[in-house]
C-alpha cells in the first residue's frame, strides 16, 4: 500500500509550490534517468494490467522509441557509462506520453465498474 500523495495539495498552494519546485527539480536531476536518455514515463513498471493496456494503445513510433530508450539505458548501465550530453534527455523533452493513457484507462475501468454495479429498477 502506498502513502497518499501530497502533490495536488502542494500544487494548489502557490507558496508551497514555489518552495518545493527547486527541490523537485533537484531530485529529478539527481535521479539520473535523463542522463541515460530515459523519460519519466519509461520508469513506470510494466507488470500492471492497466500499464499493459496503455502500452498497447501507444502509437507505433512512440512504442518503438520507448523500447529503444530502455535498451540504450540498459546498455549504458551494463557498460557503466552515461550518454553524451547531446543524447541525454533534456527537461523540455521529458513530457508525459504514457501517464495520460493510464489515467484514461483507469477512468474507463471505474466507469465500467460503476455500470456493472448499476441496479435497474422497473
Amino acid at each position: 500500500m502506498s502513502a497518499p500523495s501530497l502533490a495536488s495539495y502542494i500544487v494548489k498552494r502557490p507558496f508551497l509550490k514555489r518552495w518545493m519546485m527547486p527541490i523537485a527539480q533537484w531530485y529529478t536531476d539527481a535521479s539520473g534517468y535523463r542522463r541515460l536518455g530515459l523519460k519519466a514515463d519509461d520508469l513506470i513498471p510494466e507488470e500492471n494490467d492497466v500499464v499493459q493496456k496503455a502500452l498497447k494503445r501507444l502509437p507505433p513510433k512512440e512504442a518503438y522509441d520507448r523500447v529503444f530508450r530502455i535498451r540504450r539505458a540498459f546498455q549504458c548501465s551494463i557498460s557503466h557509462t552515461l550518454l553524451p550530453a547531446a543524447e541525454q534527455t533534456k527537461p523540455e523533452e521529458d513530457v508525459e506520453y504514457l501517464s495520460p493513457i493510464i489515467r484514461e484507462i483507469e477512468k474507463e475501468k471505474l466507469e465500467r465498474e460503476d455500470l456493472d454495479a448499476l441496479v435497474v429498477r422497473r
